[in-house]
């Protein structure tokens, strides 16, 4: 059997057994094996991965890519990602800008790349991910506040800078961070994994095992989808990755020399999915307006949750998707052509739905039309 569609299928069986203990485990208790993930499993994985790599001062190329990256998804939510939205759906369209920027690779993106690229490369995915961490950090909490403070009723009670001062300690204290710069302070005095202690490398290897089996449960426990805006969010999430697509292809017909590792990392990155941490910006935005007794809110935070809901599995599901058949997917011409597919299908909806309701508004003008002409029509007296 195929190498990669083996390890689909395996991937997909532990999903399925997260599915199956959904029913056994409670919302609140997906929260500690979500921190199990992210301040121990995870970090032990990359600490290993990047012990591995060589020190370089090209790498900065990374981070940096990866800040451009949300950049330039930033600019596309205004002008292409919210084109099923109405102007009148404001709070909607602030909620997309906010979100759909953003990067998650920690849960929807690393498990696959070690497993099926190696710890070199997820030492690299690890390093762009600093340049994403700066974005939804700072610059969306930024937004977030610049759009509050347009819009709110009182002055903000904290400023600005002591906010990002707490987002800053905040950042340097998270497991994944720290694992990153003791990594980076290692390889600058030229040490490497086996120049630690056995038993350390020994329990360090011990954790990095745990990652892959949990993560994928946590997927199946934790997909949960629901109706009514299913449609307009996964439109919203096949448009966002058709744009992905594109951006990477763009990237790869510009570095016609890139290897095959590193095509499929810099096209299965981006499409990680979107993060939580906006969304913590808005839940604090949310709070600050309800002290305030604003009406009508800066974001819609119903819908921010629905489309956290729908983007991780939508995400797992193309990124091993695009590893089942790697050998395509690092051909730039089928990268845009899926890319320009996906964002072409993205629009069909809200086409469908502007077709028929404009439809529907004809018929009802014509209907009164006719009404009007019937009771402005004299009738005849039957008096003589």
């Amino acid at each position: 059997m195929n190498f990669a569609l083996q390890n689909t299928l395996e991937l997909l069986l532990i999903i399925g057994l997260g599915l199956l203990l959904q029913k056994k485990v409670a919302k609140q208790d997906l929260k500690g094996v979500k921190t199990i993930i992210l301040s121990i499993a995870l970090p032990a994985v990359i600490f290993v991965a990047l012990l591995k790599i060589k020190l370089e001062s090209s790498l900065i190329v990374f981070p940096l890519l990866a800040l451009t990256f949300n950049l330039v998804m930033l600019a596309s939510s205004k002008y292409l990602l919210n084109a099923t939205l109405s102007k009148k759906q404001e709070s909607k369209r602030r909620t997309v800008m906010m979100l759909i920027p953003s990067l998650a690779p920690g849960l929807s993106c690393f498990p696959f790349i070690v497993l099926y690229l190696g710890d070199d490369s997820l030492a690299l995915a690890a390093l762009a991910d600093v340049g994403n961490k700066i974005f939804v950090l700072i610059l969306l909490y930024m937004l977030a506040m610049n759009w509050y403070r347009k819009r709110s009723l009182q002055d903000a009670k904290a400023s600005t800078s002591s906010k990002l001062k707490s987002l800053a300690l905040s950042l340097l204290k998270e497991p994944i961070n720290m694992v990153i710069i003791v990594g980076l302070l290692l390889l600058s005095f030229g040490l490497n994994m086996a120049s630690l202690p056995e038993f350390l490398q020994n329990t360090i290897g011990s954790l990095k095992t745990l990652m892959t089996p949990l993560i994928l449960l946590f997927i199946g426990m934790a997909v949960r989808l629901k109706g009514g805006e299913f449609g307009t969010i996964v439109s919203l999430l096949a448009r966002r990755a058709g744009i992905t697509f594109i951006l990477s292809a763009i990237f790869v017909f510009a570095f016609p020399a890139l290897s095959p590792a590193l095509i499929l990392l810099l096209v299965v990155f981006p499409q990680s999915s979107c993060s939580f941490w906006p969304f913590a910006h808005m839940s604090a935005v949310s709070s600050l307006e309800d002290n305030d007794g604003q009406k009508e809110p800066t974001f819609d935070i119903n819908f921010a949750v629905n489309i956290l809901a729908c983007s991780l599995p939508f995400s797992t599901i193309l990124i091993i998707g695009i590893f089942s058949f790697s050998e395509y997917f690092i051909n730039p011409t089928i990268i845009l052509s899926a890319g320009v597919l996906l964002t072409t299908l993205s629009f069909i909806p809200s086409l469908v739905g502007k077709i028929k309701k404009a439809r529907e508004e004809k018929l009802e003008s014509a209907s009164y039309r006719s009404y009007a002409s019937f009771n402005a029509t004299p009738q005849t007296s039957d008096e003589s």
